[in-house]
C-alpha cells in the first residue's frame, strides 16, 4: 500500500524575522525621533526661563524652600565675605548720597584740585583728570620720594594733606598705584620693582590715613612695578614719567570693569 506523504503547510504572510526585524527598526525609528525633538530649543520659553533664575530676589531671602524664622538674622551671619554681591567697596558707598549728588561732589573736588595745583605751580609734577574710574591724580616720583626710596619727602606732605583733606568730605574708596621704570633694583630693603613699588604705594596711604584719622578699610595699595609704564623706557624723560604713584579717588558708579 502506499502511503501518501503529508503536505506541508506554507504560512502565509511575511517570514516571522521580519516581524521582529520591523519591530526594532520602528523602535530606532522613535528613537531618533525623540533625540530630535529634544535637540530643539524653544527660544521664547528658554529666555522665560532664563529671566526667571536672574530674578534672584526670593531666593536672596529664601535660600529654602522653608523660610527662615528669622531671615534677616541668618543672613547676618552667614553672608559669605568672598560673595561678589557683598561688595565692600560698594557697601561701604550705600546710602551715602544719590548718584547726581556724588557726581557733583567728584566735580567739585576735582575743581578744588586743580586750582591747588595752579596756585603752588605743580601742575609739571602732578596731574589731575576724571575718566570713568573716577578721579585720577598722577604724581611724579620727584615729588613723592627721592630715587630708589619710599619715604615721603618734607616736599610731598602739603599735597598729601589737601588730598586727605578733601577725601574726609566724601565716604569714596581709594586705590593707591605704586609704579617704578624698567631699571632693576637689588637692595635689602627693596629687592626688586615690585617691592619697591608696593612700599610707595603705602607710604601715601599710611601717610593719609594717620594726618587726616581716616577709615583705613577705604584704601587698597597696588604695587605693579614697571609693568605698566605709560612710555617706553628708553629715554631719561620717560624713565621719569613712569616713576609715579596714581591715586584712584573712585567713583561708586563706575560699572565699565576692573577698577581696582
Amino acid at each position: 500500500m502506499i502511503r501518501r506523504r503529508r503536505q506541508e503547510k506554507v504560512e502565509k504572510g511575511s517570514p516571522k524575522w521580519m516581524v521582529t526585524f520591523s519591530d526594532m527598526m520602528t523602535l530606532i525609528l522613535v528613537f531618533f525621533i525623540l533625540l530630535f525633538s529634544m535637540s530643539i530649543v524653544d527660544g521664547a520659553k528658554f529666555r522665560a526661563i532664563a529671566e526667571s533664575f536672574q530674578e534672584r530676589s526670593s531666593f536672596e531671602f529664601y535660600p529654602s524652600i522653608i523660610p527662615f524664622e528669622n531671615p534677616a538674622e541668618d543672613r547676618d551671619h552667614r553672608q559669605d565675605p568672598f560673595d561678589q554681591e557683598a561688595d565692600p567697596f560698594e557697601s561701604h558707598l550705600e546710602g551715602n548720597g544719590e548718584p547726581d549728588e556724588m557726581d557733583q561732589q567728584l566735580d567739585e573736588l576735582l575743581v578744588e584740585v586743580i586750582e591747588f595745583l595752579q596756585t603752588h605751580e605743580l601742575l609739571n609734577e602732578i596731574s589731575a583728570s576724571r575718566d570713568d574710574r573716577g578721579i585720577v591724580l598722577v604724581l611724579q616720583e620727584q615729588v613723592l620720594f627721592e630715587t630708589g626710596n619710599a619715604e615721603i619727602i618734607p616736599e610731598a606732605t602739603p599735597f598729601l594733606n589737601k588730598v586727605g583733606t578733601l577725601l574726609a568730605t566724601i565716604p569714596n574708596m581709594v586705590k593707591v598705584e605704586g609704579h617704578t621704570d624698567s631699571r632693576p633694583i637689588n637692595t635689602f630693603q627693596y629687592p626688586s620693582n615690585w617691592e619697591l613699588s608696593g612700599a610707595r604705594a603705602s607710604s601715601v596711604i599710611r601717610y593719609i590715613i594717620q594726618e587726616n584719622d581716616l577709615e583705613p578699610s577705604r584704601f587698597i595699595s597696588v604695587g605693579y612695578g614697571e609693568t605698566r609704564p605709560v612710555a617706553p623706557n628708553t629715554t631719561e624723560e620717560n624713565l621719569q614719567k613712569n616713576r609715579r604713584v596714581v591715586i584712584v579717588i573712585s567713583d561708586p558708579s563706575y560699572e565699565g570693569g576692573e577698577v581696582y
